[in-house]
């Protein structure tokens, strides 16, 4: 099992930033550590991905450019930096686990194993 505890949400005005990180604990060997976000009333989205061995990214093309994700392989944690923040980034953020071996990135809620309670992130205009 997995247990993963997002944090850093919070309120923030419109062109500002926030940091979101997610604390894996537990059994930590996953292939790929995901963020994805839920607005009101919408499905869950994909955000961004990182790989653990090798740290590559992959990036929704609503989020490329303001919002980056890296690792911390020694803590188990993974960052996501949101910069440039617009109202439509407002939703609940999940950080989400994939334990077995992918070649690509995943970008579907479907292909991760594990998810984390949610962290609230508001952006008023």
């Amino acid at each position: 099992q997995v247990q993963l505890v997002e944090s850093g949400g919070g309120l923030v005005q419109a062109g500002g930033s926030l940091r979101l990180s997610c604390a894996a604990s537990g059994r930590t060997f996953n292939t790929a550590m995901g963020w994805f976000r839920q607005p009101p009333g919408k499905e869950r989205q994909f955000v961004g991905a990182i790989k653990w061995s090798g740290g590559s990214t992959y990036y929704a093309d609503s989020v490329k450019g303001r919002f980056t994700i890296s690792r911390d392989n020694a803590k188990n944690t993974v960052i996501l930096q949101m910069n440039s923040l617009k109202p439509e980034d407002t939703a609940v953020y999940y950080c989400a686990a994939r334990s077995l071996w992918s070649a690509r990135i995943p970008s579907s809620p479907a292909e991760y194993d594990y998810w984390g309670q949610g962290t609230q992130v508001t952006v008023s205009s």
